[in-house]
Protein backbone atom coordinates (compact mmCIF):
# COMPACT_ATOMS: atom_id res chain seq x y z
CA UNK A 1 0.00 0.00 0.00
CA UNK A 2 1.10 3.33 -1.31
CA UNK A 3 1.39 6.24 1.92
CA UNK A 4 1.18 10.02 0.74
CA UNK A 5 5.34 10.01 0.66
CA UNK A 6 5.75 7.39 -2.17
CA UNK A 7 2.58 9.02 -4.04
CA UNK A 8 3.64 9.74 -7.54
CA UNK A 9 2.39 13.18 -7.33
CA UNK A 10 4.59 13.27 -4.16
CA UNK A 11 7.99 12.02 -5.75
CA UNK A 12 7.13 14.38 -9.14
CA UNK A 13 7.11 17.49 -6.34
CA UNK A 14 10.63 15.68 -4.68
CA UNK A 15 11.81 15.47 -8.34
CA UNK A 16 10.87 19.15 -8.92
CA UNK A 17 12.38 20.30 -6.06
CA UNK A 18 16.06 18.58 -7.13
CA UNK A 19 15.69 15.20 -5.93
CA UNK A 20 16.96 12.19 -8.70
CA UNK A 21 16.07 9.08 -6.05
CA UNK A 22 12.05 10.31 -6.48
CA UNK A 23 12.39 10.54 -10.26
CA UNK A 24 14.16 7.16 -10.18
CA UNK A 25 11.07 5.78 -8.47
CA UNK A 26 8.35 7.03 -10.97
CA UNK A 27 10.91 5.90 -13.77
CA UNK A 28 10.79 2.81 -12.01
CA UNK A 29 7.16 2.22 -11.70
CA UNK A 30 5.80 3.61 -14.68
CA UNK A 31 8.23 2.38 -17.85
CA UNK A 32 6.85 -0.82 -18.31
CA UNK A 33 3.36 0.21 -18.94
CA UNK A 34 4.41 3.72 -20.96
CA UNK A 35 6.61 1.91 -23.11
CA UNK A 36 3.60 -0.61 -24.13
CA UNK A 37 1.18 2.08 -24.99
CA UNK A 38 3.68 3.63 -26.82
CA UNK A 39 4.20 0.85 -28.91
CA UNK A 40 0.79 -0.53 -28.99
CA UNK A 41 -0.08 2.60 -30.91
CA UNK A 42 2.70 3.06 -33.53
CA UNK A 43 3.47 -1.03 -33.60
CA UNK A 44 7.09 -0.42 -33.96
CA UNK A 45 9.74 -1.28 -31.39
CA UNK A 46 12.50 1.03 -32.74
CA UNK A 47 9.52 4.22 -33.39
CA UNK A 48 8.22 3.80 -29.44
CA UNK A 49 11.28 3.60 -27.46
CA UNK A 50 12.65 6.85 -29.20
CA UNK A 51 8.86 8.54 -28.81
CA UNK A 52 9.29 6.76 -24.49
CA UNK A 53 12.49 8.57 -24.41
CA UNK A 54 10.95 11.91 -25.91
CA UNK A 55 8.04 11.26 -23.24
CA UNK A 56 10.89 11.04 -20.42
CA UNK A 57 13.15 13.89 -21.75
CA UNK A 58 9.96 16.30 -21.69
CA UNK A 59 8.57 15.16 -18.48
CA UNK A 60 12.37 15.73 -17.22
CA UNK A 61 12.53 19.32 -18.99
CA UNK A 62 8.87 20.14 -17.63
CA UNK A 63 10.31 19.14 -14.13
CA UNK A 64 10.76 22.50 -12.45
CA UNK A 65 7.11 24.12 -13.59
CA UNK A 66 5.48 20.83 -12.35
CA UNK A 67 2.24 21.64 -10.37
CA UNK A 68 0.08 19.34 -9.11
CA UNK A 69 -3.43 19.55 -10.99
CA UNK A 70 -4.15 15.90 -11.36
CA UNK A 71 -2.55 12.53 -10.95
CA UNK A 72 0.73 12.05 -12.14
CA UNK A 73 -0.15 9.31 -14.20
CA UNK A 74 -2.81 11.82 -16.20
CA UNK A 75 0.02 14.26 -16.52
CA UNK A 76 2.50 11.60 -17.72
CA UNK A 77 0.12 10.24 -20.13
CA UNK A 78 -0.94 13.32 -21.77
CA UNK A 79 2.96 13.88 -22.22
CA UNK A 80 3.06 11.14 -24.54
CA UNK A 81 -0.77 11.40 -25.92
CA UNK A 82 1.12 14.79 -27.53
CA UNK A 83 4.28 13.14 -28.76
CA UNK A 84 2.45 11.01 -30.19
CA UNK A 85 0.27 13.31 -32.41
CA UNK A 86 3.48 15.70 -33.08
CA UNK A 87 5.21 12.32 -34.40
CA UNK A 88 1.63 11.58 -36.35
CA UNK A 89 1.93 15.43 -37.84
CA UNK A 90 5.43 14.99 -38.67
CA UNK A 91 5.01 11.92 -40.75
CA UNK A 92 3.95 11.17 -44.19
CA UNK A 93 0.23 9.56 -43.39
CA UNK A 94 -0.32 12.98 -41.29
CA UNK A 95 -2.88 13.03 -38.19
CA UNK A 96 -5.17 9.74 -38.12
CA UNK A 97 -8.81 10.74 -38.81
CA UNK A 98 -9.49 9.48 -35.68
CA UNK A 99 -8.05 11.60 -33.83
CA UNK A 100 -9.69 14.26 -35.97
CA UNK A 101 -13.36 13.42 -35.95
CA UNK A 102 -15.57 11.68 -33.62
CA UNK A 103 -15.97 7.90 -34.11
CA UNK A 104 -16.94 5.98 -37.01
CA UNK A 105 -21.20 5.45 -36.76
CA UNK A 106 -21.49 1.70 -36.75
CA UNK A 107 -23.83 -0.89 -35.05
CA UNK A 108 -22.96 -1.36 -31.83
CA UNK A 109 -22.09 -5.31 -31.65
CA UNK A 110 -23.43 -7.05 -28.11
CA UNK A 111 -20.99 -8.71 -25.95
CA UNK A 112 -20.54 -12.46 -26.02
CA UNK A 113 -21.59 -14.55 -23.68
CA UNK A 114 -18.63 -14.75 -21.43
CA UNK A 115 -16.51 -17.84 -21.82
CA UNK A 116 -13.49 -19.29 -20.21
CA UNK A 117 -11.16 -21.16 -21.90
CA UNK A 118 -9.72 -23.99 -19.92
CA UNK A 119 -6.83 -24.94 -21.92
CA UNK A 120 -3.53 -23.00 -21.46
CA UNK A 121 -3.10 -22.88 -25.46
CA UNK A 122 -6.65 -21.29 -25.88
CA UNK A 123 -5.42 -18.50 -23.72
CA UNK A 124 -2.62 -17.67 -25.03
CA UNK A 125 -3.75 -17.61 -28.72
CA UNK A 126 -7.36 -15.53 -27.92
CA UNK A 127 -4.14 -13.36 -26.12
CA UNK A 128 -2.37 -13.15 -29.59
CA UNK A 129 -5.76 -12.52 -31.00
CA UNK A 130 -6.47 -9.84 -29.07
CA UNK A 131 -3.13 -7.90 -29.36
CA UNK A 132 -3.78 -8.02 -33.48
CA UNK A 133 -7.51 -6.23 -32.73
CA UNK A 134 -6.00 -3.87 -30.38
CA UNK A 135 -3.51 -2.86 -33.41
CA UNK A 136 -5.80 -2.88 -35.86
CA UNK A 137 -7.87 -0.21 -34.02
CA UNK A 138 -8.21 3.38 -35.11
CA UNK A 139 -5.67 4.90 -33.16
CA UNK A 140 -7.69 7.03 -31.05
CA UNK A 141 -9.47 3.80 -29.72
CA UNK A 142 -6.57 2.11 -29.44
CA UNK A 143 -4.84 5.17 -26.87
CA UNK A 144 -7.94 5.31 -25.11
CA UNK A 145 -7.87 1.39 -24.16
CA UNK A 146 -4.39 1.76 -23.35
CA UNK A 147 -4.66 4.61 -21.38
CA UNK A 148 -7.85 2.76 -19.15
CA UNK A 149 -6.14 -0.53 -19.12
CA UNK A 150 -2.01 -0.01 -18.95
CA UNK A 151 -2.41 3.06 -16.93
CA UNK A 152 -5.72 2.74 -14.96
CA UNK A 153 -6.69 5.78 -15.68
CA UNK A 154 -10.41 6.78 -15.30
CA UNK A 155 -12.65 8.69 -17.87
CA UNK A 156 -12.11 12.20 -17.14
CA UNK A 157 -8.03 10.99 -16.52
CA UNK A 158 -8.21 9.99 -20.24
CA UNK A 159 -10.16 13.13 -21.53
CA UNK A 160 -7.94 14.98 -19.59
CA UNK A 161 -4.56 13.12 -21.57
CA UNK A 162 -5.41 13.63 -24.71
CA UNK A 163 -7.35 17.16 -24.36
CA UNK A 164 -10.72 15.54 -25.50
CA UNK A 165 -14.70 15.32 -24.05
CA UNK A 166 -15.09 12.59 -21.62
CA UNK A 167 -18.13 11.73 -23.67
CA UNK A 168 -15.86 11.48 -26.55
CA UNK A 169 -13.97 9.18 -24.87
CA UNK A 170 -16.69 6.74 -23.26
CA UNK A 171 -17.46 6.39 -26.88
CA UNK A 172 -14.19 5.98 -28.18
CA UNK A 173 -13.81 3.03 -25.30
CA UNK A 174 -17.49 1.57 -26.39
CA UNK A 175 -16.68 1.76 -30.18
CA UNK A 176 -13.27 -0.36 -29.60
CA UNK A 177 -14.50 -2.78 -26.99
CA UNK A 178 -17.18 -3.55 -29.42
CA UNK A 179 -14.88 -4.35 -32.57
CA UNK A 180 -12.61 -6.26 -29.83
CA UNK A 181 -15.76 -8.58 -28.75
CA UNK A 182 -16.75 -9.10 -32.81
CA UNK A 183 -12.56 -9.97 -33.64
CA UNK A 184 -12.70 -11.86 -30.22
CA UNK A 185 -15.92 -14.01 -30.80
CA UNK A 186 -14.99 -14.31 -34.67
CA UNK A 187 -12.07 -16.36 -33.11
CA UNK A 188 -14.01 -19.47 -31.50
Amino acid sequence: MRTEDDADETLMLRYRDGNADAFAALYARHKGALYRYLLRQCGQPALAEELFQDVWLKLIAARTGYTVQARFTTYLYRLAHNRLIDHYRASSRGLPLSYAEDCPEWAEVPAPAEVQPEAQDDRRRQAERLLELLAELPEAQREAVLLKEEAGLSLEEIAQATGTGRETVKSRLRYAMARLRQGLRGAR
